[in-house]
């Protein structure tokens, strides 16, 4: 059951229309890193989940950005209201599907549920959550480096913001699993090259760059692979 309350979840105020930055605000209402795409992967992913806790808190998540949709929609309605008649409005993609938001990206292509990345498994989906949260405050900086409208801004502040907080929450959850920093989850044992890192690429240099990620003790490093191959 849902209710919804007609306030958004935290104010929205537009100063000047700016069709232009309205098509650039649909990334995030019909794009692969918007708010659509996230509150319908983490509520699906929902149902996947036995623990109690982290069911709850992917349910409270996904209604949230829910309501972030709703934001991003009516900073898009208020963008383009009243303005039709510009240069403006007439050179961006509501010419032709009018004003308000569609479940559209930036460039005009339609949402798609290719968008989503859930897989049954809480772990590969906490980690896949964390990866749409990055994606989604890149795309938010971005949008806030071109905004031309301060409430505009405020708003899209607070939704980096709230990104920032998802993805904490998500690696706290990881965190209570154990599975953080554990890349091991499944029922399938890793065979015998599971700590081997292969030199495969060269910088030009006399020694390759070396560092936590292919050192001792949590790896093996094979310095060529070919040789190995071949001995």
């Amino acid at each position: 059951m849902f209710f919804h309350k007609k306030e958004p979840i935290h104010v929205v105020n537009v100063n000047e229309a700016n069709p232009r930055f309205a098509q650039l605000l649909l990334e995030q209402f019909g794009g692969a890193t918007g708010e659509l795409s996230a509150a319908l992967q983490y509520w699906v992913q929902s149902f996947h989940v036995e623990n109690p806790g982290i069911r709850d808190m992917l349910q409270d998540i996904a209604i949230e950005e829910f309501g972030h949709l709703e934001m991003v929609g009516k900073m898009i309605e208020a963008h383009t209201k009243n303005v039709d008649q510009t240069d403006a409005y007439k050179s961006t993609l509501f010419a032709v599907r009018g004003m308000g938001p569609h479940f559209l990206d930036s460039q005009g292509s339609a949402w798609t549920a290719a968008y989503l990345n859930e897989g049954g498994d809480v772990v590969r989906d906490l980690r896949a959550d964390i990866a749409a949260e990055a994606g989604a405050r890149q795309t938010y900086e971005a949008l806030i480096k071109l905004c031309p409208d301060e409430g505009s801004k405020k708003t899209l502040v607070h939704l980096l913001t709230r990104e920032i907080s998802h993805t904490k929450m998500f690696m706290e959850a990881l965190n209570s699993l154990g599975k953080l920093d554990d890349p091991f989850f499944g029922n399938i044992q890793p065979d015998e090259t599971v700590d081997i890192y292969y030199n495969l690429s060269s910088n030009g240099k006399a020694s390759d760059d070396r560092g936590p990620w292919n050192s001792e003790p949590n790896f093996r490093y094979i310095a060529d692979p070919l040789k190995q191959h071949q001995s």
